[in-house]
């Protein structure tokens, strides 16, 4: 389907002229116009104009992109290193951070550890006092015994005197 000269401009991202002027060098043959007068461009025409247009695009691009690589390359090279600084930076504040986290466990763990010594030391003091209790509550119970028997000695020991008295007594008669 043929293509007028504009839209084939604007498909290749050149300008009109440079289509006119490719076109306008054309054999005769593959020139063609439409009822209007208007230039049209046969396939066969479009192939060649693309052939011209696009070898030196393809060139200039690649001189462009020879450059643009150099600029690109220089760039990279740029952004790795602050990259690597960045990831050294990062692996620096790591280890600050890990070690700060070890001393915090180190001193975690010795507090444990005086913990658990106070607890068995506290367990064993409780031990000596419970058995102390129990001496002194053993005490206290024969004590409380030896008070019962006094009380009770008391009590009997002024009725067996008044027996024996009695007893006593009975005996001379």
């Amino acid at each position: 389907m043929p293509k007028t000269i504009r839209e084939l401009a604007n498909e290749l991202k050149v300008s009109k002229q440079t289509i006119q002027y490719h076109y306008q060098r054309l054999p005769t043959k593959n020139r063609q116009k439409d009822s209007q007068g208007t230039n049209m461009i046969s396939p066969t025409a479009e192939r060649i104009i693309r052939d011209k247009v696009a070898k030196p695009l393809v060139a200039k691009n690649q001189q462009m992109g020879s450059k643009e690589e150099t600029k690109t390359s220089k760039e990279n090279n740029e952004l790795i290193a602050t990259l690597r600084r960045e990831v050294a930076d990062l692996k620096s504040q790591r280890d600050k951070q890990l070690a700060t986290k070890d001393r915090q466990i180190d001193h975690l763990t010795k507090l444990i550890d005086q913990q658990q010594q106070l607890q068995l030391a506290t367990v064993a003091k409780n031990k000596e006092l419970t058995a102390h209790v129990q001496k002194l509550s053993g005490l206290l119970e024969n004590s409380n015994i030896s008070k019962k028997k006094l009380e009770n000695d008391k009590k009997y020991g002024v009725h067996k005197n008044k027996l024996k008295l009695n007893n006593s007594w009975w005996h001379f008669w």
